[in-house]
């Protein structure tokens, strides 16, 4: 067996060690095999002394804290005497060595950022940083007009409607403790700016040129309703007759999956990060950035197949919404957005963690629609010898990969094909002087663009 997530190879006991059992303790559980090479072969020097094994319990327990104990045993590997030391995932987290934390990584310790020690230990009391009181507000700075609003909101999804009055409320949800307001009840419902919640968004005609930005700091719900309405200016629509009364609207992007990204945006963005969420709307695309990475737990593929335990940064800030009827069920939100997109004929959206935070990347109908729809007239009228003739099946595949997924880079695709990166980017240069591919934007951040295809 080789070092994993829950094994590692140590040839003596030494603090190495007791790193690692704080990272399992921080992470699943695991195990450390002393006395063996990094491959986990027995050392024929590795002895074990008569009071070795207590020694080291102790200093395990010394050295860590909250203070943790493994169980110790010696074990036969390849026919010589080794020791295993394990421990199982530790109820309180996060467990420090020397005062610093690390979590199991695959098969190596990461030290853990600020952030994630804080995540870390909010989670093990099964609560959240919106959660906790704070004096550095008073109910004052609570607009009951907008508690009211919500009060409302969730009256129209209820058999038994709200009846208490606006205080109550709060107290019932528990957004006020002990007197003190909640830092989800600051971000729902301040009657003041509210700083944390900061969105920058823009309207860009190039990358670098903006030609119509706006910065919102207000509550969590009128962010909601003010990020679309922006959208909505700086996109186009078109109406549909369809022989009904009344003619049909068709946005560039289904709505109700912008909607739903924009939920997700405000409802689970780490407001601890000092930096803020933005918005930037190009001609064909929008982009989406907020702070707060994924958690560890899951990866971007689970997230877009569905397949994972959903986990809520603000759980108090969750439950509002989901009163209000913002949020449907818990972990779901990825699928609509996944199928609404299908379902307008877009291109699939990009998720991604970058940075300290995550990006959704959406397409507009232009980037595959409307090309595609022009294929069959151009590729016979235009270019049908170029293509049908001269295109090799190398820059045949780069076409078909550009087009399922417009944002991959020269170095992915020379991987895919197995050749050179020179050889992938030569290929791309006359692809582009060929004019049937064209980027949009700069060399990161952008994207490619499929103006013919076979």
């Amino acid at each position: 067996m080789s070092e994993s997530l829950q094994i590692e190879y140590k040839s003596s006991f030494n603090d190495a060690v007791i790193e690692t059992l704080t990272a399992f303790a921080n992470t699943k559980g695991g195990k450390v095999i002393i006395g063996v090479d990094n491959a986990g072969h027995p050392l024929k020097s590795f002895s074990i002394g008569e009071e070795s094994m207590q020694q080291w319990v102790n200093e395990v327990k010394n050295k860590t804290q909250p203070s943790i104990i493994p169980d110790i045993e010696v074990i036969s590997k390849e026919g010589h005497q080794v020791v295993e030391m394990s421990i199982n995932e530790f109820p309180i987290k996060p467990v420090s060595f020397k005062g610093r934390y690390f979590k199991r990584v695959q098969n190596s310790n990461h030290q853990l950022t600020l952030g994630e020690i804080t995540h870390l230990h909010l989670k093990s009391f099964n609560t959240s940083w919106d959660s906790y009181s704070t004096t550095d507000y008073d109910l004052e700075s609570i607009s009951i007009e907008k508690v009211n609003r919500f009060i409302e909101k969730a009256n129209t999804l209820k058999e038994n409607p709200i009846v208490d009055d606006p205080l109550t409320v709060l107290y019932k949800y528990e957004l006020i403790k002990e007197n003190n307001l909640t830092n989800a009840a600051h971000l729902l419902f301040s009657e003041p700016d509210v700083f944390q919640a900061t969105i920058e968004m823009g309207r860009f005609s190039e990358p670098t040129l903006i030609k119509d930005g706006l910065t919102l700091r207000t509550d969590l719900f009128s962010e909601v309703d003010q990020v679309i309405q922006f959208i909505k200016k700086h996109i186009n629509k078109e109406y549909i007759i369809t022989g009904n009364a009344q003619r049909q609207e068709r946005w560039q992007y289904p709505m109700d999956a912008i909607r739903e990204i924009v939920v997700n945006m405000i409802v689970h963005r780490d407001y601890m990060h000092h930096g803020d969420s933005s918005i930037k709307i190009f001609n064909n695309s929008i982009e989406f950035f907020n702070p707060g990475a994924l958690p560890a737990s899951i990866t971007v593929e689970q997230l877009k197949t569905g397949n994972y335990v959903s986990e809520v940064r603000n759980k108090k800030i969750a439950t509002i919404f989901k009163e209000a009827g913002e949020i449907e069920k818990y972990g779901s939100g990825i699928q609509r957005i996944l199928n609404s997109f299908d379902n307008y004929k877009l291109v699939t959206p990009v998720f991604e963690n970058i940075q300290h935070g995550f990006r959704v990347i959406v397409f507009s109908e232009s980037l595959l629609t409307k090309d595609k729809n022009k294929v069959g007239e151009k590729v016979g009228e235009k270019v049908g010898e170029k293509v049908g003739e001269n295109l090799s099946a190398n820059q045949t595949e780069i076409i078909n990969y550009m087009r399922k997924s417009p944002t991959i880079s020269a170095k992915t695709i020379a991987q895919k094909l197995g050749i050179s990166l020179r050889k992938t980017e030569s290929n791309i240069k006359k692809l582009r002087e060929m004019g049937l591919i064209t980027r949009v934007g700069p060399a990161k951040g952008g994207h490619w663009e499929v103006i013919q295809t076979t």
